[in-house]
C-alpha cells in the first residue's frame, strides 16, 4: 500500500466530517458533566462530607433518565435517516413526538422518585444523616427529571440536523448559570444561605429548566420542529420508540448500575464515597468526548443507510471505533501524567477528612482509572454505531452482562470482600469497561459485515 493509498473508512473527508460534527457535539456534552464537575468541585471546597449525598441521589434518577436517553434516541436516529433522504422538512413530527414522550415518561418519574427516593435508601442501609441527606437531594432533583427530557429531545434533534453549534452554545450559557446557582446555594455568595448538597440540587434542577428553554427557542428559529408536517407513514410512531428499548435497557444497566458503585463505595466509608465520586467524574468529564464521536458517527452510519449506502455505513462505522480508541489513548496518559494536578481540582493538598489525606489518595486513583476511559469510550461509540444500523437489543445484552453481572459483583468483593477499599471498586469498572468495550467491537463488526452483504 502507499503512503497515499488510504482506507476506505479512512477517507480524509471522512475525517473531517466526522470531526466537525464530533467536535461540537463534544463540547456540547462535555458543558453537562463540566455541571457535575462544577457542583462536585463547589460541594468539595464548601462541605465535602455532603459529596455522598449529591452522588448517591443519582441512583434513581441516574435509571430514569438512562430509560429517557434510550426512548428518546428514535428523534436523532429517524430523524438523520429523513435528512439524509432529503426529506428534512417533515422532521418536525419526530421531534415533537419525542417532546410528548418526554412530557408523559418525565411526569412520572418524577413522582416515582419523589416518594421512592427515601424507602429505596433505607433500603439499601442508609441511616441517619446520610439517609436524610441523599433523599432530601434526591426530592428535589426530581423536579428536573422532565426539564432533562425535553432539552434531550432537543438537543437530539438540532444535533441529528447538523446544527451541533446550537446545543454547544446554548449548553454553556447553561454551565454559567448553574456555577452561579451553587456559589449561591452552596457556597452562600450574596447573602443566600449555605444548603450544601440541597443547593447542589437546586442548581442541577433549575438549570435544566433554563437549557430546557433556550434549546426550545434554537429548534423554533433554526428547525422545521414546530411548523406542520406531511401525515407520517403507518408505523413510524411505533418504530420511533423501539428503536429505543434496546439504548433503554442499557441505559439502565450502564447507569444504573455506575451509580451503584456510589453506593457500594459509601457502603466502605464516608471518605471512599467522596473519594470515588471525585475519580468518576474525572472519568465521565473525558467519557463526553466519547459521547460526541459515538453520536456524530451514529448520525452518519443512519445518513448513510438513509441514502442505502451499506459500504459507507460501514466505513463510517470503522471510522467512529478507530478515532475512539486514539482520543481514548491521549486522554488517558493525560490523566496518568496529570493526576496531581486533577487532585488540586478537587480538594487543596493538605485536606483531611476522618483522619484522611484526600490529595495523595485522589492523585493515585485518578492515575489508576487512567485506562478506564479507553475502553468505556469504545465501548460507548461501538454500542451507538450498532443502533444505528439497526441492532436494537444485542449491545444491550452486553452492557447488561458487563455492568450488571461483571462490575458490580466484581466491584463489591474487590472493595469490601477483599477489604481494596476504591482502589477495588475501580477495579471492578475496569474490568467491565474492557469486556464491554472489546465485545461492543466484535459486535459492531459483525452487524456492519453482514449489512453489507445483504445490500
Amino acid at each position: 500500500m502507499s503512503r497515499w493509498d488510504w482506507p476506505a473508512w479512512a477517507r480524509p473527508t471522512d475525517v473531517v466530517d466526522l470531526l466537525r460534527l464530533a467536535s461540537p457535539i463534544a463540547v456540547s456534552r462535555a458543558s453537562m458533566m463540566l455541571m457535575g464537575l462544577t457542583d462536585t468541585i463547589v460541594l468539595s471546597r464548601n462541605a465535602p462530607e455532603e459529596l455522598p449525598y449529591i452522588l448517591n441521589s443519582w441512583l434513581p434518577l441516574g435509571i430514569c433518565l438512562g430509560v429517557a436517553i434510550g426512548l428518546l434516541l428514535g428523534v436523532s436516529i429517524l430523524t438523520a435517516e429523513m435528512a439524509g433522504r432529503g426529506e428534512q422538512e417533515d422532521t418536525g413530527r419526530i421531534f415533537r413526538r419525542g417532546v410528548w414522550l418526554s412530557l408523559f415518561f418525565g411526569g412520572i418519574a418524577t413522582v416515582v422518585v419523589y416518594f421512592g427516593a427515601g424507602p429505596l435508601f433505607q433500603a439499601l442501609r442508609f441511616e441517619g444523616a446520610l439517609l436524610a441527606g441523599v433523599t432530601s437531594a434526591s426530592e428535589i432533583m426530581a423536579y428536573g427529571i422532565a426539564a432533562h427530557m425535553l432539552s434531550t429531545a432537543a438537543g437530539n434533534y438540532l444535533e441529528a440536523l447538523r446544527r451541533p453549534i446550537f446545543v454547544s452554545v446554548v449548553m454553556y450559557f447553561g454551565v454559567v448559570v448553574n456555577l452561579g446557582f451553587d456559589l449561591a446555594f452552596v457556597s452562600g455568595f450574596w447573602g443566600m444561605p449555605q444548603l450544601g448538597a440541597d443547593g447542589v440540587a437546586i442548581a442541577t434542577s433549575g438549570t435544566r429548566w433554563f437549557i430546557t428553554a433556550l434549546l426550545f427557542v434554537a429548534v423554533f428559529l433554526a428547525t422545521p420542529g414546530f411548523k406542520r408536517s406531511k401525515p407520517a407513514p403507518k408505523g413510524e410512531a411505533r418504530h420511533q420508540i423501539e428503536l429505543g428499548y434496546g439504548m433503554a435497557a442499557s441505559s439502565i444497566a450502564e447507569w444504573g448500575a455506575f451509580n451503584f458503585t456510589f453506593v457500594i463505595a459509601t457502603w466502605i466509608s464516608l471518605v471512599a464515597g467522596t473519594l470515588y465520586g471525585m475519580v468518576i467524574h474525572t472519568i465521565g468529564f473525558v467519557f463526553m468526548a466519547f459521547l460526541g464521536i459515538g453520536t456524530a458517527t451514529s448520525v452518519r452510519v443512519a445518513e448513510a443507510l438513509g441514502r442505502n449506502e451499506s459500504q459507507n455505513a460501514q466505513n463510517a462505522a470503522r471510522l467512529g471505533v478507530v478515532t475512539s480508541i486514539l482520543v481514548g489513548a491521549m486522554c488517558a496518559l493525560v490523566m496518568y501524567f496529570g493526576s496531581d494536578r486533577v487532585a488540586n481540582v478537587f480538594v487543596s493538598t493538605d485536606e483531611v477528612l476522618n483522619a484522611v489525606q484526600l490529595h495523595p489518595a485522589l492523585s493515585g486513583l485518578v492515575a489508576f482509572s487512567a485506562m478506564v476511559v479507553i475502553f468505556d469510550g469504545l465501548q460507548n461509540v461501538a454500542s451507538m454505531a450498532s443502533r444505528a444500523l439497526g441492532a436494537v437489543w444485542s449491545p444491550s445484552v452486553v452492557h447488561i452482562t458487563s455492568y450488571i453481572f461483571i462490575m458490580l459483583p466484581l466491584a463489591w468483593y474487590f472493595g469490601l470482600h477483599l477489604e481494596q477499599g476504591v482502589g477495588g471498586v475501580v477495579m471492578g469498572v475496569l474490568i467491565a469497561s474492557c469486556l464491554a468495550g472489546i465485545t461492543q467491537v466484535i459486535l459492531l463488526e459483525y452487524l456492519s459485515r453482514r449489512k453489507v452483504a445483504a445490500s
